[in-house]
């Protein structure tokens, strides 16, 4: 298949992601596996089955936004946020934190962060901001159903207290649904957030080229209020955190200023 570049213009126009701010081979990859399945024999033709055929078009905006997601992943950092962290954080801003979890997926993140931030205060005390370029993610995470390992981290109490099951499922229950905002959000195109106490972007960056990160980690720095917390995944690093003015508090957790 010929004049991807091409492709990525109309890709551009009908759905305001630009290709260009992805690593292209591993994209590229993913893409044409998608074209080839569809038994579409070149991009031209792809495109004019997206424009047609809203299942398709469905398939490719999911298919593009990768969403593998995992509740309390990494535990080890959950434990360090539980233990220093969140202390940290309303010792400086209060108990009614302000915290935007980006690139959410489909809400393990944020229910996470509901869930640990549980043990500090009420329910009715948290509310946290999720946001997703993808709105078939963003409506499993309002189902808010679950697989048996896909909460397999999460702490057994919590577990116990928060999920139902339901035949081979598990179901967060509305209380934890409830202290979630979701929002479609693009991190390459949209205005941010402001004044934010905590932002949670995790293992999502890893996807992107480097001046893309480069642009979001800034923006992320931007976002934040003076002495805020980026908590990033355990794939990622912010390279020039120095030049941005984060401060690196651990090796997933950066503060803004000293």
């Amino acid at each position: 298949m010929d004049n991807y570049e091409g492709f990525k213009a109309k890709v551009l126009s009908m759905t305001k992601i630009d290709l260009s701010s992805y690593k292209e081979k591993q994209m590229r990859r993913r893409i044409d596996s998608l074209v080839s399945r569809n038994s579409c024999k070149s991009y031209d033709e792809y495109v004019e089955l997206l424009k047609k055929d809203s299942k398709v078009f469905d398939e490719f905006i999911n298919f593009l936004t990768i969403n593998v997601s995992q509740f309390y992943r990494n535990p080890d950092q959950w434990d360090l946020l539980h233990k220093e962290f969140f202390p940290y954080l309303m010792d400086k801003f209060g108990k009614k934190l302000k915290i935007w979890s980006a690139a959410c997926s489909t809400g393990d993140e944020p229910y996470s962060l509901v869930m640990a931030l549980s043990r500090f205060m009420p329910l009715s005390d948290i509310h946290i901001i999720a946001t997703d370029i993808d709105k078939q993610v963003i409506a499993q995470a309002k189902t808010g159903l679950y697989s048996e390992k896909s909460i397999e981290n999460v702490p057994d109490d919590l577990k116990k207290k928060y999920f139902t099951k339901v035949g081979s499922s598990f179901q967060i229950s509305d209380d934890i649904k409830k202290c979630v905002e979701f929002k479609t959000h693009d991190l390459l195109r949209d205005a941010y957030l402001k004044d934010m106490d905590m932002i949670v972007c995790r293992n999502v960056l890893i996807y992107f080229t480097e001046e893309a990160k480069e642009e979001i980690y800034r923006k992320f720095y931007g976002a934040l209020k003076d002495k805020g917390i980026l908590f990033i995944g355990s794939t990622e690093q912010v390279m020039d955190y120095k030049e941005i003015g984060y401060v690196r508090r651990n090796s997933f957790f950066y503060q803004k200023g000293e």
